[in-house]
């Protein structure tokens, strides 16, 4: 049965693999991995993970707090949720609140539902009214995600990352 826990460094070996299905510097949606971060040596990747942790109470420069989860099963790493705690004006327009991505290997078994749900539980925790989630226009499945957690389509528009679906979830 998957989880969601914390960011860990337990899970290098399993991330390492996940992060080489998608491919070296390929975006992760929900991870917050930047340009730059170096994620293959160990301390690497404990710095990596320590700044995952960090984001929950302050975001550098130009970004919003958030909270990062993994989605996991055992020891397995099976993909990441972020849940942005504040729009700036880039989310607004084109990120959105949550943010999430599951390893290649494990799509089609519902993770990302399932891990959105858990997520908008989080966000009613914390205050939190409604969210915005996006996806591509081309991410069908993405959608599906967004539409059976209550999404409801705002609109589709140009964006500074591609052609965007919008979607508010009122919780």
């Amino acid at each position: 049965m998957p989880q969601l826990v914390t960011p860990t460094v337990s899970l290098h070996a399993s991330w390492i693999e996940s992060r080489d299905e998608w491919g070296h510097g390929v975006h992760q949606d929900g991870a917050g991995l930047r340009p730059g971060d170096e994620v293959d040596t160990p301390d690497g990747f404990a710095a990596w993970v320590q700044a995952l942790r960090a984001a929950e109470a302050t975001a550098p420069e130009g970004w919003v707090p958030c909270t990062f989860r993994w989605i996991v099963e055992g020891d397995r790493y099976l993909g990441a949720i972020a849940l942005r705690h504040e729009l700036n004006d880039f989310l607004l327009d084109a990120g959105g609140h949550i943010g999430y991505g599951v390893r290649p290997s494990e799509r089609k078994r519902g993770l990302a539902t399932w891990a959105c749900a858990e997520t908008l539980t989080v966000a009613r925790e914390r205050g939190m009214d409604r969210v915005l989630v996006t996806c591509d226009v081309d991410n069908p499945a993405s959608a599906r995600v967004i539409e059976r957690n209550g999404g409801v389509l705002e609109d589709v528009r140009d964006t500074s990352i591609g052609r965007l679906r919008r979607y508010w979830i009122t919780l």
